[in-house]
């Protein structure tokens, strides 16, 4: 897992108690060349964890975790119009996480020094730094056929290590409607082998 570390400088006199919230960020890629016109059904390729040790010991990328994230895209495909074929899709599915660890600064005016984990000060203020883990989604359409990259979403944010499963459950479900946000317009086919018709979307 990367480390990465992020220092806030405090220059105000307020304490802060907790970490901040993570918001989610999503950005997407599109090749221009490919032909969504044609694209009517598609396949779910299941992938191995990115991290081993994540995904046998935490809940935040447990097999349970994946199979949710599989169903919310599917479920944002269906809704476009898609159908699910894995016998002879159009393109191929995958979906891949990653994690890493970054370092929220706090501080808080007083005098003295002292260090310890996640803790420094010296003079006139201390300061703590707070581990959040931080995830990427990425989501990738390919065609079926040549394997060529039709479309990639991502989306950045904070775990939340201790969630319920019900909270969890609807996270994933936020995050991956969000990426589909950027999924071509335009382009969706209706159902089965039926003519693609445009959308708002």
């Amino acid at each position: 897992m990367e480390i990465v570390a992020r220092v806030v400088t405090v220059s105000t006199a307020v304490m802060l108690l907790s970490a901040p919230a993570f918001a989610q960020k999503v950005t997407y890629d599109t090749n221009r060349t490919a032909d969504f016109s044609q694209v009517r059904t598609f396949s779910i390729k299941e992938t191995p964890p990115a991290d081993l040790k994540a995904s046998q010991t935490t809940a935040y990328d447990s097999p349970i975790v994946r199979q949710n994230t599989y169903a919310a895209v599917a479920a944002q495909l269906e809704a476009r119009g898609l159908r699910r074929d894995d016998a002879h899709p159009d393109v191929y599915v995958t979906t891949h996480r990653t994690f890493q660890t970054e370092y929220y600064g706090y501080g808080w005016p007083g005098y003295g020094y002292g260090y310890g984990y996640g803790y420094w000060g010296y003079g006139y203020g201390s300061y703590y730094a707070e581990p959040i883990i931080v995830g990427t989604l990425v989501v990738d359409i390919s065609d079926a056929e040549t394997g060529e990259l039709m479309w990639r979403g991502l989306s950045e944010r904070d775990m939340h290590p201790t969630s319920s499963p019900e909270h969890r459950l609807k996270r994933i479900n936020r995050e991956v409607s969000k990426i589909f946000r950027k999924y071509p317009a335009g382009t969706v086919a209706t159902s089965g082998r039926e003519t693609p018709t445009t959308t708002d979307r």
